[in-house]
């Protein structure tokens, strides 16, 4: 990691950005949001409807990209997918602890070069928001902040604190004059047109009492005093002082949200959740696309929202350690843009469509005069009006009836749960309940089979057993993230016991309790039992196991295990984790406490130390062969692979491994744990996405050590594509508005580099089912294979009216027809 002192971050930030930025990728949209060049601007501001930008309140979409969560090659096509996606405005999070993770010791290079992707947001013609915190949250290790800070005295985070208040204003100070210098602000001529202050403070603000109040003044001073010529905003605060506009985090915020604190503030919306971050142990909890677009819509219409931002749009990969407590490694993987930044899911699109029909009716939102009215029990319509302009959204709460309502002498029926834009108050231009965009189906594919047992080695990763050669000893059980400063999961604790042999064979019981996650146990370096706890786990967990001791003294041997560190709550300072109670129990006789013996401790695992992941550092460790060694605790393996042919996204499958962490050619691509399973018997994440940019063009070395047994000799390198494409719309459906003609129509389009290579189904009639599960029905156009065999086999992309002209007629006069088309595409 290359490190440098302040002004040599901002020297070197220059020079490098910029040259990036002339560099690009060919790609520049000239967009009021800003060129490379545009030129100085007047001050963001803000009233009552919307953000002010260049003298004009603007309706704003915009997606939550993580620079750290994806590679500096992935950035251009994210950004240029979400902007194709109808988004206005890029938000992300400044991750303090991958900027400073020593303190006085900055990093902004590789994916940690914020400036770099903040210009290729600009160059794309996009705005930013910028959530400086510096605490995060974001299901990230130790929500951002870098661990050095535990370890300042007399610290308490996040409150009245002089200590913590010195460090967060010097780091936020840091930031702001960093974007400054790069002319990064809006009146600068740069992308930047809001930041955030502190995040979801309110949560945890009772557990300060009056301190913190004081603390949201002082955060909001603080950032004001910087001069930023931006709004600053602070998210679920609703006390957030003038003139910090208060945001809403959440999944229904058109239902939740108190509104602005002030009648001169906006309704900004920083978090839409797409989906939930899963966990370990957990099945993956998607949120519907129809879902996502009622609360849109309802935010707008019921709150006058003006600014909606996806949390996430693309979350991308947990690198390294960098997931907080039982995170997995793959982060949002529903979003609109994959773990991979594929497009697939029907989120995209019908999302797309929402935004055009929105912003088709930007002029009465913004400045419209505003008015409410019950069209039955549970629907209602919200109106925005000029003297010229009208929109309305039709409301309909109701989930399982779809009534006719009466809007203007105009008779509609509403789908159940939805909600229908109309465009000039008269024409249907969406509803979130009709999907009518493309679903896809995602897919991966064995290209290398790891199965050859020449090709790995494997290094058992020593026992520690000698205390005199321990780092640290004492006769007390030290805390797990104090002593390892959290730059490695790992601790061990070691205590020799005496045994002193009895004549009626008695059984030796070894009781162990642990604030960590997981807690592994040897005696006389031989494996004895493991225990772990979950996302879900309240208390400590707890290790019984019987074990054999020799006569006289004997090594304990304890290996505590941190799964990401904890990303939220009030005084994460004071939390405890790690070995917290050990005794042994022999037979009858009174219970030996171990609490108080001589213990040695070791931080991290021998292979960590020696950097083994590494090709340089795994010359350091003499590897055997596999043989006889899989399915063992505490292994290393390492292998070569070959880099898959194309441009597909390539991945691990680890389904037959255990926990650990894995690396390609000594970038780690996080921790893995497919023993943990969910409660439908499937690991929580197989597949660990390798970017691109981490393969060389042949082989590619591939480390992974195994904390539980599992087998390599399984492991697969996989690509991922989206294999099929599908779309399912109804003749009555209100036409896209990316589209040129009068119909509806089904519009297919593969990835990059593929085709449309067969038809697997296509009717036009009332086809049964979905993409997923289809069939014939009772009206049915014998053309529809031929038609659209014609119009899509060889191409990338192609569209099919919804339209009885194109199929040679009407199959069956009176009955409501559809079209659905499945192809593949190769």
């Amino acid at each position: 990691m290359y490190r440098v002192g302040v002004a040599g971050a901002l020297g070197i930030l220059t020079s490098c950005a910029l040259a990036a930025a002339a560099a690009g990728d060919g790609r520049r949209v000239e967009r009021e949001g800003g060129g490379d060049h545009a030129a100085a601007r007047g001050e963001v501001t803000y009233d009552g409807r919307a953000l002010i930008v260049n003298g004009t309140r603007r309706m704003l979409f915009s997606g939550e990209i993580h620079y750290t969560r994806s590679t500096p090659e992935m950035w251009p096509k994210l950004i240029a997918k979400a902007r194709r996606g109808g988004l206005d405005v890029i938000q992300t999070y400044v991750f303090w602890n991958v900027h400073e993770p020593l303190q006085g010791q900055y990093n902004f290079e590789g994916r940690y070069d914020i400036v770099k992707f903040i210009r290729e947001i600009q160059a794309q013609g996009l705005y930013v928001s910028l959530r400086i915190g510096p605490f995060i949250e974001a299901e990230w290790k130790y929500g951002g902040f870098p661990f050095w800070l535990h370890d300042v005295p007399n610290i308490t985070f996040r409150t009245d604190n002089e200590p913590f208040k010195q460090h967060m204003q010097r780091f936020v100070t840091q930031i702001v004059n960093m974007m400054k210098h790069e002319g990064l602000y809006y009146p600068q001529g740069g992308p930047i047109i809001v930041s955030q202050i502190e995040n979801e403070y309110q949560m945890v603000e009772p557990a300060f009492g009056p301190s913190g109040p004081s603390y949201v003044h002082w955060a909001a001073e603080m950032a004001l005093g910087l001069q930023t010529g931006v709004p600053w905003m602070m998210c679920k605060q609703d006390d957030a002082p003038d003139p910090i506009i208060n945001t809403c985090n959440g999944l229904i915020c058109g239902e939740t949200f108190v509104g602005p604190n002030s009648p001169s503030k906006p309704a900004l919306w920083t978090e839409n959740w797409t989906t939930r971050y899963p966990i370990y142990g957990n099945d993956t909890k998607l949120r519907s696309t129809e879902d996502i677009a009622f609360a849109v819509a309802l935010f707008i219409a019921r709150k006058g929202g003006s600014f909606v931002s996806y949390y996430m749009y693309h979350g991308g990969t947990n690198f390294g350690r960098f997931a907080s407590s039982y995170v997995t490694t793959s982060y949002y993987d529903g979003a609109p843009l994959d773990e991979y930044g594929l497009i697939w899911r029907p989120t995209w699109g019908h999302l797309r469509e929402l935004h055009a029909a929105v912003k088709l009716s930007s002029e009465p939102l913004m400045s419209g005069r505003y008015s409410n009215i019950s069209l039955g029990q549970e629907q209602q319509a919200h109106v925005f009006e000029t003297e010229l302009k009208c929109v309305a959204f039709l409301v309909n709460f109701d989930k399982h009836q779809a009534p006719t309502v009466v809007f203007r002498n105009i008779s509609l029926q509403l789908a159940p749960k939805s909600i229908s834009i109309l465009s000039d108050c008269r024409t249907v231009v969406f509803e979130t309940a009709k999907v009518n965009v493309q679903h896809g189906s995602r897919t991966n594919g064995v290209v290398q089979s790891l199965s050859d047992t020449h090709t790995w080695m494997a290094f058992k990763e020593p026992i520690p057993h000698d205390i005199s050669k321990a780092v640290y000893t004492g006769n007390q059980l030290l805390e797990h993230l104090s002593t390892t400063k959290d730059e490695t999961d790992y601790l061990w604790y070691i205590v020799s016991y005496e045994y002193k042999q009895s004549d009626d064979g008695q059984h030796v019981l070894l009781n162990v309790e642990s604030g960590a996650h997981i807690l592994h146990a040897f005696v006389n370096s031989a494996f004895v039992g493991h225990v772990h706890g979950s996302h879900e786990t309240r208390g400590n967990i707890i290790l019984n196991a019987n074990i054999s001791l020799k006569k006289g003294q004997n090594t304990i041997s304890l290996l505590s295990v941190m799964v990401g560190s904890p990303d939220s709550g009030a005084h994460m300072e004071k939390r405890s984790f790690g070995i917290c109670k050990v005794s042994i129990q022999q037979g009858q006789q009174p219970l030996h406490i171990l609490d108080n013996e001589l213990w040695g401790y070791q931080v991290g695992l021998f292979g960590e130390g020696n950097r083994i992941y590494t090709q340089e550092g795994s010359y350091s460790v003499e590897w055997t062969d596999i043989y006889n060694l899989t399915y063992i605790p505490l292994t290393w393996y390492q292998t070569t692979f070959a880099t898959p042919i194309g441009s597909d996204a390539v991945a691990l499958n680890l389904t037959s491994m255990g926990k650990g962490e894995v690396w390609i050619n000594g970038e780690s691509i996080g921790r893995y744990w497919v023993s943990f399973k969910t409660p439908s018997g499937q690991p929580s994440q197989s597949l660990y996405h390798i970017p691109q940019h981490f393969l060389k063009p042949r082989d590619n070395h591939l480390v992974l050590v195994e904390e539980m047994g599992g087998d390599p000799l399984q492991i697969t390198v996989n690509t991922v594509s989206i294999t099929t494409v599908c779309g399912n719309v109804n003749e009555l459906s209100a036409p896209g508005l990316h589209t040129q003609g009068r119909h509806p129509e089904v519009r297919l389009r593969c990835q990059r580099g593929k085709h449309i290579s067969a038809i697997e189904f296509a009717s036009y009639g009332n086809p049964a089912g979905d993409c997923t599960t289809f069939s014939i029905g009772s009206c049915h156009a014998e053309s529809s294979e031929s038609v659209i065999k014609q119009a899509c086999i060889g191409k990338r992309v192609c569209s099919m009216p919804v339209s009885p002209a194109k199929f040679g007629g009407d199959p069956c006069p009176g009955i409501q027809k559809s079209l659905l088309v499945v192809t593949n595409c190769r």
